[in-house]
């Protein structure tokens, strides 16, 4: 009699699972946090940047970050928060510097004169920007998850003597986490709508026998819930080309058996410029957008010719980051 055998796999893990912290105590680590959002009554973009940085000559953890709020027609605006001690959070909260909180359904907090109290709805299933094995196994430099890619939030954002008030802001929450930044790198996020979105985290790792290399874009495209390529993005990210520099940067090459032509734009006078530290104590610098123009074109090979397949184009919507260590 033939017996069947059923192998048992762990489901999936959620949106919450993903963004419980990850560190285990070891010294030269670095965990971020964080959620872009554009509010589209106003065009205000928002940034919320929440880092546990563990220092690598073994001192003790510290949690600390910085908002930055991009109005559509004025400079944008920068407060930080902490450092302060790291302590586990409790509860659904994940992360927690003082009084700013992350949970998967809530941020809030103040830093400066900004403040901020949102709740999150929705947010499709997770985006694996780099590969699943990578983010599970901490096998690369540093990798990035976008736990919620298309969310939505609605509450307050005060800043100065403004208030705006979000309703269904699309926006999303990433992760990082790894030994620190890279030597090189740029960063978009494009909301295209209808739960659609792109990703793309391009990079020079800063290991010296890696620095050497040119940037390698990883690009994830979801697409009526398909996420473009449909392989491994590490083993796609080797058909790519990426020219990082402001405020023009591009990322081309083939998408799988398509083409792709990506070109974003931050603005300088919607940029904002911050410096920080590494875990091993080298300085950093990136410069961040939440107003950034951005235009996406694939084109498929039908008839003996290329094709536009799909384009968007995002005006001072999109949001997007270059970086170097100094």
């Amino acid at each position: 009699m033939a017996v069947s055998v059923r192998t048992r796999t762990d489901p999936p893990p959620t949106a919450a699972d993903l963004l419980r912290p990850r560190w285990r105590g070891r010294p030269g680590r670095l965990e971020v946090w964080y959620a872009t959002i554009t509010e589209p009554r106003t065009g205000t973009g928002l940034w919320l940047h929440h880092e546990l940085v563990a220092p690598g000559d073994g001192a003790a953890p510290y949690a600390h970050g910085w908002t930055g709020v991009f109005p559509a027609g004025a400079a944008p605006v920068l407060a930080r928060f902490g450092p302060v001690p790291w302590r586990a959070p409790d509860g659904p909260e994940v992360y927690r510097a003082g009084e700013v909180t992350v949970s998967a359904d809530r941020l809030r907090g103040s830093a400066g004169d900004l403040s901020w109290d949102l709740r999150r709805c929705g947010g499709g299933a997770p985006l694996y920007t780099f590969p699943r094995w990578a983010w599970r196994h901490d096998v690369l430099p540093a990798a990035q998850i976008v736990p919620l890619p298309a969310a939505t939030f609605t509450g307050t954002l005060r800043y100065g003597q403004t208030v705006v008030e979000l309703a269904r802001a699309p926006g999303n929450i990433a992760r990082i986490d790894g030994h620190g930044n890279a030597a090189r790198w740029a960063w978009l996020h494009a909301d295209l709508g209808g739960g659609d979105v792109c990703e793309v985290v391009a990079a020079v790792a800063a290991r010296p026998w890696l620095s050497r290399l040119p940037a390698l874009p990883m690009v994830r495209l979801r697409v009526g819930g398909v996420d473009l390529p449909g392989g491994d993005p590490l083993l796609g990210a080797a058909r790519l080309r990426a020219d990082l520099d402001l405020p023009h940067w591009t990322v081309t090459g083939r998408l799988g058996g398509a083409r792709l032509r990506i070109d974003v734009i931050q603005p300088a006078d919607r940029t904002l410029a911050v410096e920080y530290v590494n875990p091993d104590g080298s300085p950093v610098v990136c410069h961040n957008t939440e107003r950034a123009h951005a235009r996406i074109v694939v084109e498929r090979r039908t008839g003996g010719q290329w094709r536009t397949w799909r384009s968007w184009t995002l005006d001072g919507t999109a949001h997007a980051e270059v970086g170097r260590r100094e």
